[in-house]
């Protein structure tokens, strides 16, 4: 079994007496491959992508079970900022301001070379180290290309292609040039098995190839059976099918559990007791500041909370956690940059020498968020869009008295949690502000009941199953 992904389960740093420390990463798919156990003989396909990361393949150090590629710089940097962030992420994400961008020239189509070199990079690597009829999970947008590559590379294969993100309805993924259209479909539609968080992306998908190319392929819904994309020959004759499936990563209570009652979470929650005031409650929000994650609306939302309900003053805290993202690119900086500024717009306009309405923290502290997490009477989790949104989920199972979520009905994690959360129109400050309102009025014993259902439902399939689940899917 083999997994091909742009981040890999482990990072090097060069020290200073020259030797490499490795550190160890996290997320849903660490947890799955460790799931499986050794005897799997699991091979992880991953991207070197810093100095220390490129010296370690240099030297030859490694960890067993994972092939880090030695990929040019300056091809990663075009593939992954080029195109996978800066086109593939706005489109999924609908996050383009159509009268000026995006605009498909000479330097996009450079750039997409770059990307096709990445993706081929990957396929030849798995091509070379997969066993017969082995079982390859390719994950995200950033491999989009890699099943149809890998496919005319190696027929014997069972792969799969995992969708982190949203993916765009066809009249926004028709941004795209024709013949990338049709390429990024060819590359997907090489997987025996495409999957994705909710099935509101997984028909979304479904509905950009129809029609693409009718002669190619055509889509299947039948009821009570596996939907699929059929490859077609000449219009006609049924040559193989690609599936479709969702599986909606959850939550690792146990982890989070454990985790958030450390010692460095507790000293976290001193520090934030003090800063939030005595007695105040707390709306809480923990986001990168990924464009998509409508941080500056949130800030909207709370200044006209303080407006509309000025009762609140001094009685409420804005507690917003906005760790910076992809600052290489120009627009994350500047967004950043913006949700600085209006924390501190709100605090100069409302704030009293004991009352610091926004209390904003721009370095990334897992510690810290835990701890805000414990300590959350509301959490604000309002993208405009969003493949799931782990937050979501993580802030039920770790509340300590129980927690109003709410939740924009453009998040992925929607599907599973929108009937015990406060859902909002991302885009709606005012309605936004009335939920927040709503939220904080709760009362007690209500709050604590949806934040039960809402737990429950977080955690129905943890990270482990998830991802045994797909290897699943994959191999039946």
């Amino acid at each position: 079994m083999l997994v091909a992904s742009n981040r890999g389960p482990v990072s090097y740093e060069v020290q200073e007496d020259g030797s490499l420390a490795a550190r160890r990463g996290g997320g849903g798919l660490v947890s799955g491959l460790s799931a499986i156990g050794p005897e799997a003989d699991a091979l992880w396909v991953c991207s070197a992508l810093s100095d220390g990361d490129r010296e370690a393949v240099r030297r030859g150090v490694g960890e067993d079970g994972v092939r880090m590629l030695d990929i040019p710089a300056d091809v990663h940097a075009d593939a992954y900022n080029g195109i996978a962030n800066s086109v593939l992420w706005f489109v999924h994400h609908m996050l383009y301001q159509t009268p000026l961008e995006p605009v498909f020239d000479a330097e996009f189509r450079r750039q997409w070379a770059s990307y096709e070199t990445y993706n081929r990079a990957f396929a030849e690597a798995l091509a070379h180290e997969a066993a017969e009829g082995a079982a390859v999970l390719v994950q995200d947008y950033h491999l989009c290309l890699v099943p149809g590559m890998l496919r005319e590379l190696r027929p014997d294969l069972r792969i799969g292609h995992f969708s982190h993100t949203p993916w765009a309805p066809p009249d926004y993924f028709r941004i795209l040039p024709d013949d990338i259209q049709a390429r990024l479909m060819e590359g997907m539609l090489g997987a025996d098995r495409v999957a994705f968080l909710t099935w509101r992306w997984a028909t979304a998908f479904q509905n950009c190839v129809q029609g693409l190319d009718p002669d190619r392929w055509e889509s299947t819904w039948p009821s009570g059976a596996p939907r699929a994309i059929e490859h077609l020959h000449d219009g006609r004759r049924i040559t193989r099918k690609t599936f479709i499936g969702v599986h909606g990563l959850g939550a690792d209570a146990e982890f989070l559990q454990a985790r958030s009652h450390q010692a460095d979470v507790e000293e976290r929650m001193a520090a934030l007791r003090e800063e939030i005031g005595e007695g105040r409650k707390t709306v809480v929000r923990v986001d990168r500041t990924e464009l998509s994650k409508n941080i500056v609306r949130g800030l909207l939302a709370y200044r006209q909370l303080l407006d509309d309900h000025p009762e609140w003053r001094e009685r409420v805290v804005h507690v917003a956690f906005a760790y910076p993202s992809r600052q290489d690119l120009a627009v994350y900086r500047e967004y950043t940059a913006e949700v600085q500024r209006l924390a501190e717009e709100i605090n100069s306009q409302y704030g009293t020498p004991g009352w610091t309405p926004v209390v904003l923290h721009v370095k990334d502290d897992f510690a810290r968020s835990l701890a805000a997490y414990r300590l959350a009477d509301v959490a604000l989790v309002n993208p405009i869009r969003d493949g799931m949104n782990l937050v979501a989920k993580e802030v039920p199972v770790v509340s300590d008295h129980g927690c109003v979520l709410v939740l924009s009905r453009e998040a992925g994690a929607y599907q599973e949690l929108g009937k015990d959360a406060i859902t909002v129109n991302p885009y709606d400050v005012v309605g936004t502000a009335g939920a927040l309102h709503e939220a904080l009025t709760m009362p007690v014993e209500e709050r604590a009941e949806r934040t039960k259902r809402l737990a429950a439902a977080a955690t129905a399939l943890p990270p482990a199953q998830w991802f045994l689940d797909q290897l699943e899917a994959l191999r039946s």
